[in-house]
């Protein structure tokens, strides 16, 4: 999953993680006479405020198993975790035990040769059991190298009361948004819909919506620059200059949650990850049934959402293995995934753990859990991480006016040419 959060989340600062991360300096353990020792690091990228709590409480539980391990917590922004990893592992010196790490950048980090192969190890128990589409993001080149701890997907979040003021429907199209919108700001003055205008991770729905994609691994093709790709564009583009959205260049994500929680916006584009801090918002904090969740309104190829998630995985450096791998299996089992699900209403990876009460009675996971069995895969390669940055540039040029959709569907299609080399 990508999630939207912002680099002031840091909880502990970068030195602290550093002189914390065990991995290098004082994480020696193991097992003695079969009891595990020692530190394990880990590095959580989970929303600060509200995720991070509930799994800094969970990794408590796994020094309640295992009193002679000290699990040290270190709660890292999401937007800096990625390099500060790659950066920390090159290194040799920094690097956690165990990363929570987006799906995309896992075969990144395996690629590199960062990542332990949990083949046979304690942390990859009933393999079988992970939803195939959550197990895809681990492997890479014939090996397994993280346990899939969440998986999510996107949906348009709605404000009930302002949609009944309005009279209008959730919008199952593109063309039911725009409509919608538009009785929306005629009987209530508010405006349809937020659009974030900085991560074009919110614009992949649209772009599968389309019929597009970013790029096609089996023929190693470029794709994003096609015509579905410009049409995509032009779509997001449209949104804004009739009205519909609102968008922004920078802190978007505290810009659209700020303004659906307040209720200055009828809707966003969002995933589960978000739901803990939306109802938090006045429009939802006393009356929490007031939030509607619908799919992503469909393209003119149909309705497309992006799969997301995080993964668990073990620096290869570690001087903990035994302690990790054990921590990484207990972090997601069955229990500790259905206690997200019932906590964070965060999707399981497992499908034993859609049966528990936890999982069964969340409205959100019951929800999420057929749009992200039908959600658009991500290409697992190495440089999927690194697909977004030149998107985001030309995303934002777009959603702001300073480009049109052919120069920015070219723009970025000539980036990932110089990034994927021997690509068509």
């Amino acid at each position: 999953m990508r999630r939207g959060i912002t680099a002031t989340a840091l909880v502990a600062t970068l030195a602290l993680a550093a002189t914390a991360c065990g991995s290098d300096d004082e994480s020696g353990g193991g097992k003695s006479s079969g009891e595990l020792s020692g530190t394990v690091t880990w590095w959580d990228t989970s929303n600060v405020g509200s995720e991070d709590k509930v799994f800094k409480k969970i990794a408590e539980g796994f020094e309640k198993e295992h009193p002679k391990v000290d699990v040290k917590y270190v709660s890292v922004p999401f937007g800096d975790a990625q390099n500060k990893f790659k950066n920390a592992a090159q290194a040799g010196s920094g690097a956690p035990d165990v990363i929570r790490s987006e799906v995309a950048w896992t075969p990144e980090f395996a690629d590199l040769g960062y990542l332990a192969p949990l083949d046979g190890t304690p942390a990859l128990k009933d393999k079988g059991d992970f939803l195939k589409q959550a197990a895809a993001s681990t492997e890479y080149d014939g090996k397994t190298f993280a346990v899939p701890q969440v998986i999510d997907s996107m949906g348009i979040f709605y404000n009930k009361k302002i949609f009944k003021e309005a009279g209008v429907e959730p919008p199952a199209k593109i063309a039911d948004l725009k409509s919608a919108a538009k009785k929306i700001k005629e009987k209530t003055g508010k405006t349809g819909l937020y659009l974030r205008g900085d991560d074009s991770y919110y614009f992949l729905s649209f772009l599968y919506g389309e019929g597009g994609d970013l790029v096609d691994p089996e023929s190693k093709t470029v794709t994003v620059d096609n015509a579905a790709g410009v049409k995509a564009f032009g779509v997001v583009k449209d949104l804004v200059d009739s009205g519909t959205a609102k968008t922004d260049a920078t802190d978007g994500w505290e810009n659209m949650m700020s303004a659906f929680k307040n209720g200055d916006v009828a809707m966003m584009v969002n995933g589960p990850w978000a739901v803990g801090e939306t109802l938090t918002g006045k429009e939802f904090a006393d009356d929490k049934s007031n939030l509607g969740i619908s799919p992503v309104p469909a393209g003119s190829a149909g309705q497309g959402a992006p799969q997301g998630g995080h993964n668990l995985a073990v620096y290869a450096g570690s001087k903990n293995l035994d302690a990790s791998y054990a921590f990484v299996d207990y972090m997601t089992s069955v229990e500790t995934q259905a206690k997200t699900a019932g906590e964070l209403n965060l999707l399981p990876t497992r499908t034993s753990a859609y049966a528990k009460k936890e999982a069964s009675d969340s409205e959100i996971v019951q929800f999420f859990k057929p749009v992200v069995e039908t959600a658009v895969e991500r290409p697992w390669i190495p440089e999927t991480g690194s697909l977004f940055a030149p998107l985001n540039v030309e995303y934002t040029k777009v959603l702001t006016g300073q480009t049109t959709p052919e120069k920015a569907a070219e723009a970025t299609g000539d980036s990932y040419r110089k990034l994927l080399k021997g690509w068509k």
